[in-house]
């Protein structure tokens, strides 16, 4: 077993968000009257800290109004929430590694709303630790890797990092372990294999092929 903890981002990785995501911000920008982001602008940001995405979707927007495009942003979330669904093969591939891996979640999310995620997808258990954005530095930071490294005891040769975005990416280099990155979620391809991870795949059996090889 070469990886003891594999860590996981939430939003684009596991679960198929990342639309009603930006669909969230160009909803929120249209009804505080902002220009409203393109998709490809919205989906990069997925990830990052609230005011770096506020600052990127939404640079004429004052810090005073930040709380108003939140909430817009949250309620307009709330109503497709649960049209979210795992992506295709992902619920046998965790209840998989669960048996041989110690897992993890590394999220943009807040912790309320992973929480509320885990509980709707009922795979909570599968989890051993997470960190979220509103409870440490956020990515591309390494804090959340590091913080997991540290609770559950694993060197960094020991992990590894599966995300959908250059964020992920980034904040794994940042911790000194591995990523692989999968590109059926929030950035493209050719992104993603610019931040140099193992391997990039399609879907998830492509992913559980190469982690039966080489997790």
């Amino acid at each position: 077993m070469r990886y003891r903890l594999i860590v996981f981002d939430w939003d684009g990785t596991i679960i198929d968000s990342h639309g009603a995501i930006v669909a969230c911000m160009q909803e929120a920008s249209r009804e505080l009257g902002l220009a409203i982001p393109e998709r490809e602008r919205a989906s990069h940001v997925i990830g990052l800290s609230l005011h770096e995405i506020l600052r990127i979707v939404a640079p004429d927007l004052p810090a005073a109004r930040y709380p108003e495009y939140i909430a817009a942003y949250r309620r307009h979330f709330l109503a497709r929430e649960d049209s979210m669904q795992l992506f295709p093969g992902m619920r046998n591939l965790l209840e998989g590694l669960s048996r041989s891996h110690v897992l993890g979640i590394a999220t943009g999310k807040s912790r309320k709303g992973l929480e509320r995620a885990l509980a709707a997808a009922g795979l909570g258990e599968l989890f051993a630790a997470s960190r979220c954005a509103d409870e440490t530095d956020p990515k591309p930071h390494p804090a959340m890797l590091l913080e997991l490294m540290e609770e559950l005891k694993v060197s960094a040769d020991g992990v590894l990092m599966i995300g959908d975005t250059s964020h992920d990416m980034q904040m794994a280099r940042a911790a000194g372990v591995d990523a692989v990155a999968v590109a059926y979620g929030a950035h493209p391809e050719e992104g993603l294999r610019a931040c140099e991870p193992l391997d990039c795949f399609s879907d998830v059996a492509q992913l559980r092929v190469w982690l039966t090889s080489n997790a």
